[in-house]
């Protein structure tokens, strides 16, 4: 019997873990879907990447590399610099997110936090890794992720990381943010480079709420595929929009 007793708990704690996994994506419990895509500055059709990123019916979509060409048909958006957020709910208290590698001379500005109806929502783009003689160097990459992670820590609401972090989420450099936000794992979700992706290095990821699955979209105008991902924060009832409690 006490044998029966220990297979039922470890079974109940295993589905608690791991049953939304079994779910297929649209069955998954999930407030809102949410679209990560580095845009490309060399994009040459902006408009088709915008129909297929808003195929998923997304809430909040964050861009990087954007251009003044991009229109995302949702009602709020704020942009500064590369980066950009659209989203169906109001977007309140949207500000620059300053994670400039130390020793950059050129003009870097890659990053917001802005607040959705309760949720804090950062858009950011790493810098990339580059390749030299001595192997891979990702010293800017590291310094920005470390400033980045200090921004995630010190918030009290929950938090939606969406960006293209340049690397994986179990990279070493990448720790000071992975120490504080989470991401699915269920399923690879591959986005770079797009004609034959071997990496997810463009994340959703977030703070007191659950990503419940991530995929690839189809491939657009740019060097990146699209991520989606479906993302459960609280939330009181009937409020509509993330986190709110309204």
């Amino acid at each position: 019997m006490n044998a029966l007793v220990a297979c039922g708990l470890s079974a109940t704690l295993w589905a608690a873990t791991f049953g939304d996994q079994l779910l297929p994506v649209d069955a998954r419990p999930a407030d809102f879907v949410v679209v990560q895509h580095n845009f490309s500055d060399e994009n040459r059709d902006p408009g088709g990447t915008v129909a297929r990123l808003m195929a998923v019916q997304p809430a909040l979509v964050g861009l990087e590399e954007i251009t003044e060409d991009v229109a995302v048909p949702l009602p709020h958006r704020v942009v500064f610099g590369t980066v950009g957020l659209w989203s169906r709910w109001p977007i309140e208290r949207a500000e620059p997110v300053d994670i400039k590698p130390r020793g950059l001379e050129a003009e870097w500005r890659r990053g917001l936090r802005a607040e959705v109806n309760g949720v804090v929502v950062y858009v950011v783009h790493l810098p990339s890794v580059r390749m030299r003689l001595s192997g891979f160097d990702t010293r800017w990459r590291d310094d920005s992720a470390a400033q980045l992670g200090a921004w995630l820590r010190q918030e009290r609401k929950p938090v939606v990381l969406i960006g293209d972090l340049n690397g994986a989420a179990d990279d070493p450099g990448l720790q000071p943010i992975t120490r504080t936000v989470t991401t699915a794992r269920s399923t690879p979700a591959f986005s770079f480079p797009a004609r034959m992706p071997v990496a997810r290095i463009d994340h959703v990821m977030a703070k007191s709420g659950k990503v419940t699955a991530v995929w690839a979209l189809n491939r657009t105008g740019s060097d990146h595929l699209p991520v989606a991902a479906k993302v459960r924060v609280g939330r009181g009832p009937g409020s509509g929009a993330p986190g709110s409690g309204r």
